[in-house]
């Protein structure tokens, strides 16, 4: 009766053995599945573009994945709008035959952004506002495509200087639309600074070709590969048409912006 009922046993013993050994199984090739479909790490690293930023009262620091620039704001190069005593006043010499000087003057700022040294696309986004929203390599601000509340540019780019800043009202100098003085010095294919979200701001010129509004999303940018991301990286341009720098808002999550 022992053996009958040893004989009934075996079998079941035998099919939990194997359910054990199909599940351990089963887990090894789900796991060695999982560790190969992991989704490439699409974070961007702009660490490498710190050290193109160099301007009068400009510095930065690295905290950890943030870095946080001081800038005071002074543009390196002319402009009517410095104090005649200064030695890069220059009277107005541009092009635009409806140019009138606005009554502000150049002055020293302390204005502070930090953001993310790896900017990712946000998944709510944010407009721009008012004021500075990102800072190009020379420690200037740039301004978005807004001379006030909904107000377009039109008759503010009457008071842009010959490099096409101007001064606000407190006398914090910005560029709403292409900086020339930058564009002529690196080229109009060229890393021209950053925008609080992290994400780079490069000339009207991709691969030889001018870009246009038509080449770019809701936020004025694309994903391409440039000189200094070769493996692509989202990033502004800046184009001769409104919105000129920034569309709809930031691609990215802006950082702290303080003035």
């Amino acid at each position: 009766m022992k053996n009958l009922k040893n004989l009934f046993i075996l079998p079941f013993l035998v099919v939990i053995i194997f359910i054990a050994c199909s599940n351990e199984d089963d887990s090894e090739i789900t796991a060695e599945e999982d560790e190969n479909i992991q989704p490439v790490n699409t974070d961007y690293d702009i660490s490498n573009m710190l050290s193109k930023f160099e301007g009068t009262g400009l510095s930065y620091a690295v905290n950890g994945n943030t870095v946080t620039f001081t800038t005071q704001d002074l543009p390196n190069h002319t402009s009517p709008y410095w104090p005649t005593s200064n030695p890069l006043y220059e009277a107005y010499n541009g092009t635009n035959s409806n140019w009138r000087i606005n009554p502000n003057t150049i002055s020293e700022q302390n204005i502070v952004f930090t953001m993310s040294l790896n900017p990712s696309e946000a998944s709510n986004k944010q407009a721009t506002g008012l004021g500075p929203i990102g800072i190009a390599r020379n420690g200037v601000v740039f301004f978005n495509q807004y001379a006030g509340p909904d107000q377009p540019l039109t008759n503010e780019i009457d008071s842009f200087d010959q490099w096409l800043g101007h001064p606000q009202r407190t006398g914090q100098y910005h560029y709403h639309i292409e900086p020339t003085y930058l564009t002529k010095q690196f080229g109009e294919d060229a890393f021209l600074g950053l925008l609080a979200d992290g994400f780079p701001v490069y000339g009207p010129v991709e691969n030889g070709e001018t870009i246009t509004n038509d080449d770019l999303d809701a936020y004025h940018g694309h994903t391409s590969a440039t000189a200094d991301f070769p493996d692509g990286i989202y990033h502004y341009h800046i184009t001769s048409e409104d919105p000129y720098l920034n569309g709809n808002g930031y691609f990215g999550t802006p950082g702290n912006i303080s003035n």
